[in-house]
């Protein structure tokens, strides 16, 4: 069968360096670091003190009491991200055919400062379970799905995906492809995440997968750097409007790009350690460009998962020169992490709305943060060093892994009727 074009329609975000997508790009296009200390709880005792928490940001200012009963904080981040979508995608929802219209949206965590206040609040009790009738349904993953498709009433496909920090990449695939077979006209996709908190802290710290950098936290996230020690934990959403060519096109929706391929794969190899030749990653990348059906010279920029920790930039290094050889040197990279820290379940949705905004702007956003490139890298790689770079691509890569060798990526090309 003759799958049909899927195009986005509409982008909504809620970073560390910014509460809206044109706050967000303009702070990626700029530079700007989102990592400070720690302000949700006292980690005057943690190894890590810093982190890319949200900036001038209030939930009471969105939900009231009633509903922040009902939603721990990445619920909440979710929504909002995908209400500011909505509104960018001028649904009429009058209009649409609810039944077509689907939602995925994941969390490579869930609601784990909910977990952690009911776990405290039974501990420091008699042993009386007194346990809150929404802790559970407050926690699990899909439920911000659950929450955004009721508060729409959208009732296409509806579900939650985990895949650590592939999972959003993962949600905008699986939609993608509904939408390609026919099955569902629109989607929500995205993910959220809002894991900065006394147990999520402590666990990474406990993997040494956290940067301890605290004298010079500000520029702790460094992918790519000689002297990176860790990614920087960050918290927000994002979320993406997909949509099916001709509905978009029949409801005069701005297009702002399609997508034009996708790739998954596993390392099948480390809980938590990337393949160090990359051939998880090198497998992905060589997927989505056949889906694509494009040539590895077609990509003029890749957002790659970069997370400054030192086994995953050097096997993803690996991997982008296995892939695309000698255009590796021609083309830009650039690790949006180094400005937002690592999102975890929502770096996929907020690195595709980096991309996608540096194809329209032909803007290349820096990696900052980097002084001394790794002398175990490729020193002739563009890394798109500390300073955004104009550039008019025509295509662009967004790479996530995830921790059990989640691979998943997603290319964008620029809209042509």
């Amino acid at each position: 069968m003759e799958l049909k074009r899927v195009v986005v329609t509409g982008l909504g975000a809620l970073t560390p360096i910014g509460n809206s997508v044109s706050e967000y790009w303009d702070s990626l296009a700029n530079g700007v670091s989102g990592s400070d200390w720690i302000t949700c709880f006292d980690a005057e005792k943690f190894k890590t003190r810093f982190a890319c928490e949200l900036k001038n940001f209030d939930s009471k200012d969105y939900f009231d009491r009633k509903e922040l009963r009902k939603l721990d904080r990445y619920a909440q981040l979710g929504l909002i991200s995908t209400e500011q979508a909505i509104k960018d995608a001028a649904i009429d929802l009058e209009k649409i055919n609810h039944n077509r219209v689907g939602v995925i949206f994941g969390s490579g965590i869930g609601g784990l400062k909910t977990f952690l206040d009911e776990a405290s609040s039974f501990a420091r009790g008699d042993g009386t379970p007194r346990i809150s009738p929404f802790f559970i349904p407050k926690m699990i993953a899909d439920i911000a799905a659950g929450h955004i498709s009721m508060k729409y009433q959208f009732r296409g496909p509806n579900f939650g995906i985990v895949s650590a920090c592939a999972t959003s990449t993962n949600t905008i695939i699986d939609a993608t492809t509904y939408i390609q077979l026919g099955k569902a006209d629109m989607f929500v996709t995205g993910g959220a995440e809002a894991s900065i908190n006394e147990i999520g802290i402590g666990g990474f710290n406990s993997m040494m997968a956290l940067s301890t950098n605290n004298d010079e936290y500000k520029s702790a996230s460094r992918p790519f750097d000689g002297t990176r020690d860790g990614f920087v934990m960050g918290e927000g959403a994002g979320t993406l409007i997909l949509e099916e060519l001709e509905h978009a096109k029949n409801r005069g929706a701005k297009i702002y790009a399609e997508v034009a391929g996708y790739g998954m794969s596993a390392d099948a190899y480390h809980l938590t350690a990337p393949h160090p030749d990359g051939l998880g990653a090198t497998l992905v990348m060589r997927n989505a460009l056949e889906d694509a059906g494009l040539k590895p010279e077609d990509i003029g920029y890749i957002n790659v998962h970069g997370t400054a920790t030192p086994l995953g930039d050097l096997s993803e290094a690996r991997a982008i020169i296995n892939v695309f050889g000698e255009h590796a040197y021609k083309m830009n990279i650039s690790a949006t992490k180094s400005m937002t820290g690592h999102l975890l379940g929502a770096a996929g949705a907020v690195e595709s709305i980096a991309a996608l905004m540096a194809l329209i702007k032909g803007i290349i956003p820096p990696t900052i943060n980097l002084k001394n490139i790794d002398p175990q890298l490729d020193q002739n790689l563009n890394l798109t060093p500390n300073k955004a770079e104009k550039k008019e691509v025509n295509f662009v890569l967004s790479n996530t892994f995830g921790f059990g060798g989640h691979n998943a990526s997603v290319i964008y090309k620029k809209y042509v009727e």
